[in-house]
Formats: C-alpha cells, sequence, structure tokens
C-alpha cells in the first residue's frame, strides 16, 4: 500500500491544480469543484493500479470529468438549485502591479472578470475544450483523450469556443468607453 501511495502521489498529485482548476470551471462553483476534485482523486486512487501509459494528466482530467458528468446527472435527478455561498457570488483574481498605476490594474482586472464571465456563458461543451486547451495547455489528441471525442470534433468545437467568445468579446466592448491605457 505505501508503494502504491508514494507512487500515487509522485504521479498524480503534481496535477492537483489542473484538475481543480478544471473542475471549477466545469462546475461553476468553488464547493461543487472541490466535491469533484476529491471524488476524482479517490477513483483515480483506487484505479491507479490499472493505469497504463504515461498520459497521468489526461487520465486525470478524464476522471474529473467524468465526476463532473456524475454530479450533474445526480443534481438534475434531484432537481436542486443550489443557493450560492457568499463567496461564490464574485470570482475576483489578485491583482499584483509592480509598475502601473491604480487604473491601469483596475481596467486589467475588469478585463480579466469580464473574460470570466464571458467563458462561463459559453456552452458546457464549449467551455470545457476552451479550458483545456488555453488553461491547460493540453494538445487536441490530450483534449480527445479526455473528452472521449474525435480529434476533429475537439478542433471544431475548439474554432467554435474562440469565434462564440471573440464575438461576445465585441459586442460587450463595442458600446463601453475605453479608458486611455
Amino acid at each position: 500500500m505505501d508503494d502504491k501511495r508514494g507512487r500515487f502521489e509522485a504521479q498524480v498529485m503534481p496535477h492537483l491544480d489542473a484538475a481543480h482548476r478544471f473542475a471549477r470551471w466545469l462546475a461553476r462553483s468553488p464547493g461543487e469543484a472541490d466535491d469533484i476534485v476529491q471524488e476524482a482523486f479517490l477513483r483515480a486512487f483506487r484505479g491507479f493500479e490499472a493505469l497504463r501509459g504515461s498520459d497521468v494528466k489526461a487520465w486525470l482530467l478524464t476522471i474529473v470529468r467524468n465526476c463532473h458528468a456524475t454530479a450533474r446527472t445526480q443534481q438534475q435527478r434531484r432537481a436542486e438549485s443550489p443557493l450560492p455561498d457568499a463567496d461564490e457570488v464574485q470570482f475576483d483574481a489578485a491583482v499584483v502591479a509592480s509598475e502601473p498605476g491604480p487604473e491601469s490594474a483596475s481596467i486589467e482586472h475588469d478585463d480579466q472578470r469580464q473574460l470570466e464571465r464571458l467563458i462561463a456563458a459559453l456552452s458546457q461543451e464549449h467551455r470545457e475544450v476552451l479550458q483545456l486547451r488555453e488553461m491547460e495547455e493540453m494538445t487536441y489528441r490530450e483534449i480527445a483523450v479526455v473528452t472521449q471525442l474525435p480529434i476533429g470534433t475537439v478542433m471544431s468545437r475548439l474554432a467554435r469556443a474562440r469565434a462564440a467568445l471573440k464575438l461576445q468579446w465585441l459586442q460587450e466592448c463595442a458600446g463601453e468607453p475605453h479608458a486611455v491605457r
């Protein structure tokens, strides 16, 4: 058991942050994401002996995706609409600026929040491939393994996700006054 645990910690635990980021984008709630990651790591540990190959990150993110699908199915069966926690209402990324003034930091912060909001508004299938490609820097082949889709479908979904995101961004920015940068 100690050998299995040691190998698991060495091979799988380095991908904990990636699994949590992916779960966060899938679930749209930090609490739900935590539950998904916890369940995924339990499943991963139980099935670790059956792991074949060296692409541990894709294997783990596939488990995260499956745990999310299971959780979503169970939630639909219960037909619940959980209320967000106070800390889940708005996601604020910490902005640390060494040189720019407060105006630049504020604009950058607003842009980041707007981007996160627009990504969250994308469909589940578009948000999923966009997150894996752009945030997790996975290859199309790895995304295909995680999502269990043909590589062509991954490529087309990614293209549509990028186009939809660009369109939403441009539509929102069209009427807004722009600050001098």
